[in-house]
């Protein structure tokens, strides 16, 4: 099997049951392969400097899809950066804010924005998912470009279509774990991110490996030679995968040891 780069997706991939720090052998795996001439690369919806954090001891040798392709990034270096149309993002913002007890949430390149409705949000993102974040009274105010809206249920995300009836048109809405429903530019997606990535790389599709769980996965999956899905993953993911893993760690264990 001729891999060169594999993108995983984090939260339901490699972090499993709601976890918010990597395995102990995680970056050791990274490391190994690293060192075989295969780059990692974290592709997720969460931001750069959170991501950064999460892989402190390999944060130089691998590579970020980040806010779920609307930026990403390798050795310090920004290969893609996609926005939203202002106005746009304005309206979903004021949608969030009048929906009832849901959050919002607005991406930009180095922090994330916050208008909390109740301070345990704000506390969750700060202390427990450990973002840059900032609360600001009038989110609205902010000038900085949007990568993303997002909007946080903490029931889970009930309202999907809503949120899609009343703004898939004007963008791609999609599912981001179970409390997160992203709004993104059209066509901009963790697949068209990963595509970029390989053109500026050198490397073929069919020498990547992508791994993934959730609907926001399906675009990079699709475009790998080998899409892989965690056993957990949902039905219409797991459909689309040729390899299955119960963890991302023995996945990697099994490419490390020629198992694969």
């Amino acid at each position: 099997m001729a891999i060169k780069l594999i993108a995983s997706d984090l939260d339901g991939t490699l972090l499993l049951n709601g976890a918010q720090d990597l395995r102990p052998d995680t970056c050791g795996y990274i490391r190994q392969l690293s060192e075989m001439g295969v780059i990692f690369f974290a592709a997720s919806g969460r931001q750069y400097y959170n991501l950064q954090n999460l892989f402190a001891p390999v944060k130089n040798i691998i590579g970020y899809i980040c806010e779920n392709g609307c930026v990403s990034f390798f050795r310090g270096e920004r290969l893609s950066k996609s926005t939203m149309n202002r106005q746009t993002a304005r309206e979903i913002i004021r949608g969030i804010l009048r929906h009832g007890a849901c959050e919002v949430m607005a991406s930009c390149e180095e922090v994330c924005y916050i208008q909390p409705k109740n301070e345990a949000f704000h506390l969750h993102i700060r202390d427990t998912v450990k973002y840059n974040v900032w609360a600001v009274p009038d989110i609205l105010a902010v000038e900085e470009d949007y990568l993303k809206i997002a909007v946080y249920e903490h029931d889970g995300n009930t309202d999907f279509r809503h949120w899609q009836e009343n703004f898939g048109t004007s963008c791609d809405v999609v599912t981001s774990g179970r409390e997160w429903i992203d709004f993104m530019p059209h066509g901009v997606n963790k697949g068209s991110a990963l595509r970029h990535v390989l053109d500026v790389l050198g490397i073929s599709p069919s020498e990547c490996m992508a791994i993934g769980d959730n609907d926001n996965d399906r675009e990079m999956m699709e475009l790998a030679g080998y899409p892989v899905a965690v056993v957990s993953a949902k039905p219409q993911i797991r459909a689309l995968a040729e390899i299955e893993t119960d963890t991302v760690e023995n996945l990697m264990l099994r490419i490390i040891q020629g198992r694969l």
